[in-house]
């Protein structure tokens, strides 16, 4: 039930960055709900592997190559969801940048402090 949540609040937040970013857009809120599922999906499955492969250049740039890792990983959600899209690197990192601080909030805010 949990994972469901976080996988709505990125659906919100995804919508949220759309509206805040230029170059990133959403055809509305079920394209940005549907977005936030995959986004989670490969956050959940893809992201820890790509993560052990750039091992190196994160460690080298002091963990700043962990940002570029969340933009591959938000470029490739838009180009699984129709709907959603990106129109470059600049955008796929801010992007990342906000969706990432707009869930985190919203978790701090509605979920269950166990």
């Amino acid at each position: 039930m949990r994972f469901l949540l976080r996988l709505l609040l990125n659906g919100v937040a995804v919508f949220l960055a759309a509206q805040l970013i230029p170059g990133i857009g959403v055809s509305g809120p079920a394209a940005a709900i549907v977005a936030g599922i995959v986004l989670g999906l490969i956050n959940a499955i893809i992201r820890p592997l790509l993560i052990l492969l750039t091992l190196p250049a994160t460690l080298i740039t002091l963990g700043l190559f962990i940002f570029v890792v969340n933009a591959i990983c938000l470029a490739l959600a838009a180009w699984f969801v129709p709907g959603f899209t990106i129109s470059g690197f600049i955008p796929a990192l801010l992007g990342a940048l906000a969706i990432t601080i707009i869930s985190w909030l919203l978790s701090a805010l509605l979920t269950d402090k166990k």
